[in-house]
């Protein structure tokens, strides 16, 4: 038997983005296939001035990628560094040194959250900043005057004619699987320049990166049935943090399969006349400029708050609705209603006496407003004496008029065991009044859920279908910040290196390449860093390397495959690669992590990811080390 629950992530419009989720049981693809056809020729038919065209599915226009490039300039201009910057370029600057060529690298030092990897983001902002990177008149007034009074005037008239056209970003592909002491971004220039980029970069990519990784962490532990809500703004640490927590938890997370056997349930995504079977990260989000922005599906319906501002039936208003099959008879919802309640008090037992008049009126008042998308939360009051039942009653009421209801929002309690309650009285009105559509309508979890809460859900016996998460996926509140680092490792072509009282802050010398070798099943299992000079490894040919932290006795791998990490991205002021759009990131988030071996997927005790320097720069840190260690006697010599 096959069964089907309409599904809109734009739940505030019909003419939002819509996939539409079926749930079969029990048939092959191609069934589902000539199924499928059948079943939206039917629903063109039955809404015909529905506009679902690509052109109205969630993709930015070219408004919001302008609006895209202003929001960078707005969200980080040239000012926003430390202080400190500038009293370095400023001294580099006096001595004559600010042109020398510099080579600074971005990296992290441990995988966050204590899982196994991490996600490279940010990286389009930083092109788009280091383009736009620029001082007017008022940025160099205001900095002559917070500047000690010493500082020459014509610092200021340098600063004026500062760009970024001498420099050049090496960097990672945005939305790669990354891990800790991977140099992920490679900033070569001018030293005063690449020294005044610091802050602003690692502000880019430190938050941008730390959602992304947290919200796949989510979807991992939410397994791939469950659809997944962003809901966080208002949790969020001021504006700027909700915008990228919303953009980078929709670009971030876990490929979701789709099998066909016997007794398995068979989840098919359709975007239109198109069938999906991969998804990743967050589905959709509640922040309306995140969605003009970035394109990405915005969903909501209702507060308890509305709810709870009807006190009365007489209240609602209109009070008729036209019924969806093309009828112009204006029927009297309120009337239908109270028909439908009184049934569904009698097939559950329940005592009407109990039943809150302003909730039902809150649901009739929503569902007038917009019968295609009816998603109401049903605590307010009682979910069991009042929030069901009145939803169950308006329900029914829109199937009889040919709409499809979406379900409901569950926001306090036990979500787990209400849930199952839920969906047991939505089987019993299945049953009960021959609408096999009602047995699946969807039930949404959304009361504080965090990663570990999450991961029970999977071993509760539940039937929620989406889990709304905010404060803890936005916020992060396991781990705050990545904690990346911008160091320099190379002055004038000689190569500089970091020493320091705790070993885990030494840094790696010189201008390196990235390599990631793959195992025979396509599963990267080390990170290479070699310098520049030496020659790529190749696949099935030895390499002896000693790994970065850890073990670090010489050891050799031989690597099926061999891809190099990082790119030329920027260049003479101009961006070199094509700018991916948020869901084009997402895409290479999906690819990127599918490729993780599961026991670095792990959310507790995953394995440790290795990452290894060469033989030639082993040897370079050496030498380095020993040099230093000659050098310190310098003030005895002649």
């Amino acid at each position: 038997m096959w069964e089907i629950a309409y599904f809109s992530p734009g739940f505030a419009s019909p003419l939002a983005y819509q996939p539409f989720l079926l749930y079969l049981r029990d048939t092959t693809e191609v069934e589902a296939a000539g199924w499928l056809e059948n079943c939206m020729s039917q629903r063109s038919r039955r809404q015909p001035n529905m506009n679902l065209g690509k052109g109205n599915m969630a993709a930015p226009s070219s408004q919001s990628c302008t609006a895209l490039e202003r929001s960078i300039r707005e969200r980080v201009p040239t000012l926003l560094t430390d202080l400190y910057q500038f009293t370095m370029a400023y001294a580099y600057w006096r001595s004559g040194r600010h042109n020398e060529p510099a080579v600074f690298e971005l990296f992290f030092r441990d995988n966050p959250f204590g899982g196994g990897f991490s996600l490279f983001s940010g990286m389009h902002d930083c092109l788009l900043f280091l383009r736009s990177f620029r001082f007017t008149d008022e940025d160099v007034e205001y900095l002559r005057s917070v500047l000690p009074p010493a500082t020459d005037p014509a610092f200021f008239l340098f600063l004026r004619e500062l760009d970024c056209s001498g420099v050049t970003l090496h960097s990672v592909p945005e939305g790669t699987v990354v891990f800790a002491r991977v140099p992920l971004m490679e900033v070569s220039g001018p030293l005063a320049v690449v020294q005044l980029l610091e802050t602003s970069l690692l502000c880019l990519v430190n938050y941008a990166s730390l959602v992304c990784s947290n919200a796949a962490r989510f979807r991992l532990a939410a397994g791939s049935r469950r659809k997944l809500l962003e809901m966080g703004l208002r949790r969020a640490q001021g504006p700027d943090g909700g915008l990228t927590a919303s953009r980078y938890t929709y670009v971030g997370g876990e490929e979701r399969h789709t099998h066909t056997c016997k007794d398995t349930h068979i989840y098919i995504y359709i975007y239109i006349y198109t069938v999906s079977f991969r998804l990743s990260g967050f589905d959709m989000t509640s922040n309306v400029q995140a969605g003009f922005l970035f394109g990405i599906p915005v969903a909501g319906t209702m507060a308890h708050s509305y709810v709870t501002s009807f006190s009365s039936l007489e209240e609602v208003w209109p009070q008729t609705l036209v019924a969806a099959n093309g009828d112009h008879d204006n029927i009297d919802l309120i009337s239908l209603t109270k028909g439908w309640l009184g049934r569904v008090c009698e097939l559950l037992g329940a005592e009407s006496g109990q039943i809150h008049e302003g909730e039902l009126a809150a649901f009739l008042s929503y569902a007038i407003a917009y019968p295609h998308n009816f998603l109401p939360v049903i605590d307010s009051y009682s979910v069991t004496c009042s929030g069901l039942l009145n939803f169950c009653a308006v329900a029914l009421s829109l199937f009889e008029l040919d709409y499809s209801p979406l379900g409901v929002r569950l926001d306090s309690g036990d979500l787990c065991r209400q849930s199952v309650e839920v969906r047991h009285v939505f089987r019993l009105c299945s049953e009960q009044f021959s609408i096999p559509a009602f047995q699946s309508l969807l039930i949404v979890g959304t009361n504080n859920i965090s990663e570990y809460s999450m991961a029970e859900l999977n071993k509760k016996e539940n039937e929620i279908d989406v889990v709304g998460v905010g404060t803890h996926l936005v916020t992060c509140t396991r781990q705050p910040s990545l904690g990346c680092v911008y160091k320099l490792v190379e002055v004038r072509g000689s190569p500089r290196m970091k020493f320091s009282e705790d070993p885990e802050k030494s840094t790696v010398p010189g201008r390196k390449a990235v390599y990631r070798m793959l195992d025979t099943e396509g599963h990267p299992f080390l990170d290479l860093l070699c310098l520049c000079e030496e020659p790529a490894p190749k696949a099935c040919v030895a390499v002896r390397c000693h790994p970065v932290v850890g073990n670090k006795t010489c050891q050799s791998i031989t690597p099926s495959q061999v891809s190099c990490l990082r790119l030329e991205v920027y260049t003479k002021g101009q961006i070199t690669q094509p700018l991916c759009s948020t869901a084009e990131t997402r895409e290479k988030v999906q690819s990127s992590i599918q490729t993780l071996h599961p026991r670095h997927k792990r959310l507790q005790e995953p394995d440790s990811y290795i990452v290894a320097v060469s033989e030639k720069l082993h040897h370079l840190i050496a030498e380095i080390r020993k040099g230093s260690s000659n050098n310190s006697n310098f003030l005895l010599a002649n």
